[in-house]
């Protein structure tokens, strides 16, 4: 990567930050500024004032390593003649709080996040943001911060770790390890095995190794325009990783210059891209609820509808763990985004659009020209693609009337419809204790509902429950369909996001045990097979959803949530004043 150059004149530049920085009245704020260290001299006031929004925590090894990527980022903000300020936001580990009351937390926090990030940066005028996320809800809700606020913005994450080692020496990821458990459970893994694989699924800090939904997200960045070439896939532990950083830092000061702003970026055609991308790659399922909520903060009007048409389009062409072996490492070896996109700039048409502008001062087709594959078994060239159309796919039907989400990129190739036998769980926990009874068994569907945004609360993700069918080696024997999510390391017949969700009186709540359930991934329908008039009488007698919680942020979020299928977002200021009306009256 080369270096990036430049001057500013900040006496000749209109900033945000005159807002707290200029006139008599503003004397007392800026005594405070020159408290905090950061501002040392007068003409200090006169420059940009850049914003280094940083998702440091220690108990997240995507993140652990970012204050020191932060310091590297300020130094070089200075250099290049702004004045660097970092906030914290926080952060919730999916793996760490999956299965338990935790994963409650783990899609509201994506909300408290760009609450967050918008209250400082609004708060204070900065004239530029550098956001420095890396996994799972936390870089999704820094972009609807920076599509929210519109302020000159640039992304940089902390980058993806390495791929660990099983016993007999194989790289794996966190998904292994989920499924060790399955396979540990049903004794087709030894005790040590199982624990030496602990030890070493997750080897060094940074997001997990495969393509699941962090570094799904951090690799759209690239195709959305906010972020440099190789975000994504550059390890944490790498110098690559620390020169990307400068190079942002030193970016982000011209983009503020520029007056670029993140819905310069953020257009329909950027969304269209992005899940071009994320076909081409096969990224995470919850890429689709994160890149519809981000489009609503940036005012752009993008459906589950408008995704399937990308990806009846969009060839298939890089296989990453789960799905495979492959890991993240190997993206980047191969070429990263930059070879990705640029076999879709080069199949030419409507399926990419890379006339686009982006933070690095380019077009996307400037950003990927000349990269093409390095190694052709991990990303394809179009001719030779896995399939000819994209890795995710919208299914709907009686169950799903507004739409689910399947990761087809994770299914076996030879299964293009699947026929079973309803096995209903109303919540995560019995879903898991009636796997490790044996109550499912080949030809099931397994049905876990009341997960929903509303019903769980928060949408969790239904790692254990995919990892234990896995592991019990009915990936291809058993699917599984819930109005909750799936971390991007599930793989096999799962289909999520069923909306209406269950908790707001969807059709997945009206299933019954024993109930035939259809899959058709070519058709992309999901149908229950029972009358219509049998599905009125069973809604008669559906009884009312139950809040499961009374207090707290959750319950907030519970009153306030909208549907899978509009990306989960908070209601807006025009609903709330109708729920307002509705308990005055």
């Amino acid at each position: 990567m080369g270096t990036l150059s430049f001057s500013i004149d900040s006496a000749k530049l209109q900033k945000r930050s005159d807002e707290i920085t200029k006139g008599v009245d503003r004397a007392p704020g800026r005594s405070l500024l020159y408290a905090t260290g950061r501002v040392k001299r007068p003409e200090d006031m006169d420059k940009p004032f850049i914003a280094v929004c940083n998702s440091y925590i220690e108990i997240v090894p995507g993140h652990v390593h970012l204050r020191r990527l932060a310091e590297i980022a300020k130094e070089e903000i200075r250099k290049a003649g702004a004045v660097p300020f970092e906030f914290n936001t926080i952060g919730v580990d999916d793996g760490i709080a999956m299965g338990h009351i935790g994963m409650r937390y783990s899609l509201p926090s994506r909300e408290l996040i760009a609450d967050s990030a918008e209250t400082v940066i609004n708060a204070h005028w900065f004239d530029g943001v550098l956001f420095m996320p890396n996994c799972d809800k936390i870089t999704p809700g820094m972009l609807m911060a920076a599509a929210r606020t519109n302020v000159p913005s640039v992304f940089v994450s902390g980058g993806p770790m390495k791929a660990g080692m099983d016993p007999n020496g194989k790289a794996i990821t966190l998904s292994n390890m989920f499924e060790a458990v399955g396979a540990f459970k049903d004794g087709k893994l030894s005790k040590e095995d199982f624990l030496e694989m602990e030890r070493n699924a997750c080897p060094t800090c940074g997001s997990c190794a495969g393509m699941f939904t962090a570094n799904s997200m951090n690799c759209l960045m690239e195709a959305l325009g906010m972020a440099l070439p190789y975000n994504g896939t550059a390890l944490a532990v790498s110098k690559e990783r620390e020169e990307l950083v400068r190079q942002a830092a030193r970016r982000v000061v011209e983009v503020v210059k520029e007056n670029l702003k993140p819905r310069d970026i953020m257009t329909k055609e950027a969304f269209d891209d992005i899940y071009a991308a994320d076909m081409a790659m096969g990224g995470s399922t919850n890429t689709v609820l994160h890149g519809l909520a981000i489009a609503h903060e940036a005012g752009v009007d993008y459906t589950e509808e408008d995704i399937n048409k990308i990806a009846k389009r969009t060839p298939h062409i890089a296989k990453i763990a789960p799905s495979s072996h492959w890991t993240m490492e190997d993206v980047h070896n191969a070429g990263g985004m930059p070879a990705i996109m640029n076999e879709l700039v080069e199949m030419g048409g409507d399926v990419f659009h890379p006339d686009r502008p982006s933070v690095t001062g380019k077009t996307i087709r400037e950003n990927v020209a000349g990269h093409h594959s390095e190694d052709l078994e991990v990303i394809r060239p179009v001719e030779k693609a896995y399939s000819p159309v994209g890795g995710l796919s919208v299914l709907y039907g009686n169950v799903a009337k507004k739409g689910s989400v399947i990761k087809s990129a994770g299914v076996d190739p030879s299964i293009k419809e699947f026929t079973g036998k309803a096995v209903c769980f109303n919540s995560h926990d019995e879903a898991v204790a009636g796997i490790d009874s044996g109550a499912v068994k080949k030809g099931d569907v397994v049905v876990i509902r009341y997960e929903g945004p509303k019903g769980g609360p928060g949408m969790p993700e239904m790692l254990n429950p995919t990892s234990d069918i896995i592991g019990r080696g009915l990936e291809r024997d058993v699917a599984l369909i819930t109005d909750g999510r799936f971390s991007g390391a599930t793989h096999g017949i799962c289909i999520g996001h069923v909306s209406p969700e269950a908790a707001s009186g969807g059709e997945i709540a009206l299933i019954k045990d024993g109930d035939t359930i259809h899959i058709d991934l070519e058709k992309r329908t999901v149908d229950l097979c029972v009358s219509e008039e049998e599905l009125e009488h069973r809604r008669k007698e559906l009884k009312p959803f139950v809040p499961k919680v009374k207090q707290g942020y959750l319950a907030r979020y519970q009153a306030l949530v909208t549907s899978a299928d509009t990306g989960g977002v908070m209601v807006g200021y025009q609903q709330l004043a109708k729920i307002a009306n509705n308990t005055n009256n």
